[in-house]
């Protein structure tokens, strides 16, 4: 979504100024760090041509990644989730393969697996990453 409004921008002056991502589900053809490539994107995205790499599921095959239309992103992964170094590898495309010149923050919550913060939202690792967001959104 934040790369459509760079690309057609918004209405009546509204700005995004910032994007969160909390343990993204992206994917593509090949792995990326220790990550086991998939087959979900037949299953999640059925419409598409592309498959795990259309850009609606790999960021990094969109042209249109570095028109993104903030100017920061916070990706939040969890040290034990399958999709972590997918979600590390956009933040590294964002910055370094892409003309996008914003800010990227990551965070990382040690000990934890997908979702955690869904499955247990008073845990201390869950009420420290919505700390972390809520941050990030006063800035």
């Amino acid at each position: 979504m934040a790369v459509r409004v760079g690309v057609e921008g918004l209405v009546d002056g509204v700005e995004l100024r910032g994007v969160v991502l909390v343990q993204p589900y992206f994917s593509g053809v090949e792995p990326i760090g220790d990550e086991v490539a998939g087959k979900a994107a037949g299953f999640t995205y059925p419409t598409s041509t592309g498959g795990s790499d259309d850009p609606l599921m790999n960021p990094a095959k969109d042209p249109n990644l570095g028109r993104l239309g903030c100017g920061r992103v916070l990706v939040c992964v969890a040290e034990k989730d399958g999709l972590k170094d997918r979600g590390l590898y956009y933040s590294e495309v964002l910055l370094e393969n892409s003309e996008w010149e914003g800010r990227v923050e990551v965070m990382e919550t040690k000990g934890e697996d997908h979702i955690f913060h869904l499955l247990h939202p008073t845990c201390d690792n869950a009420l420290d990453m919505m700390s972390c967001i809520c941050t990030f959104l006063d800035q």
